[in-house]
């Protein structure tokens, strides 16, 4: 679904199905998808300028145009990037889309079981989490309900990063829910094969643990350190998706 939302086309007539729903609710959704990637673009310069050469992008979907490894190797070549997905449709094509490039990986891997992700072997031979490295989880924690506990998921990611290491997420709320518009959207996804959590900010703030939290803190997707000379969108303070970046202290 966030594949044909960007315009891509490695995506099913279900999703786009599914996609057409949930803009027929909000019709905003292709727009903050966009800017939900356009965060991710600005997140991964900054981390590799900030001397991260190691990443782990979580629930990354298909890793095509514009990823996290064509924008860390523009800023740092040397730089590491292992997607992890639990669709193994996504691990067939994302290995095969990849092959040959050297320091990047594919694996298969649960959100839900963040252990397994961090000591999977075929992680470990791209990242030495001895050392800093940069978790993404991009729109990927409201798909995780309570029941599976995703602030015990963020603090088990926490406990596994070394110092100076950065987790970067962004996570739909309902903070700035007009008429349930937001909500209403969210309901959308509840035939998909995941569905939405809204949460609020002091949720999602609490995933962040004891990390601290890069300027401008915690905000909404287009205000997380716009590029510059960047014309904000309107109501950019009002946006339904929380984007942030927090570093483990030391």
């Amino acid at each position: 679904m966030y594949d044909y939302l960007l315009g891509g086309k490695d995506n099913y007539a279900a999703d786009r199905e599914a996609v057409r729903e949930v803009v027929s609710r909000a019709p905003d959704t292709p727009f903050m998808a966009r800017e939900n990637r356009a965060f991710l673009r600005r997140a991964v310069r900054f981390l590799a300028a900030s001397g991260i050469r190691q990443f782990v992008d979580i629930g990354s979907g298909l890793p095509t145009q514009g990823n996290v490894h064509e924008i860390a190797h523009q800023v740092a070549p040397d730089s590491r990037v292992v997607y992890v997905d639990i669709d193994p449709v996504v691990l067939t094509h994302g290995r095969a889309l990849l092959a040959g490039r050297p320091g990047v990986a594919v694996i298969q891997g649960d959100a839900r079981r963040p252990d397994d992700i961090m000591d999977d072997p075929e992680l470990r031979k791209l990242v030495d989490v001895d050392r800093p490295v940069a978790v993404l989880m991009f729109a990927v924690l409201h798909f995780i309900d309570d029941a599976d506990d995703p602030q015990g998921i963020a603090a088990s990611l926490r406990a596994a990063m070394a110092p100076g290491s950065y987790l970067a997420i962004s996570h739909v709320t309902d903070d700035f829910d007009t008429g349930g518009r937001v909500r209403d959207a969210a309901a959308a996804y509840d035939s998909a094969t995941s569905q939405i959590t809204l949460r609020g900010r002091t949720d999602v703030l609490r995933m962040f643990g004891d990390f601290e939290l890069v300027e401008p803190g915690l905000t909404t997707l287009s205000r997380w350190r716009p590029d510059p000379n960047a014309t904000l969108p309107p109501d950019a303070d009002r946006q339904w998706c929380y984007a942030g970046v927090g570093r483990k202290p030391g």
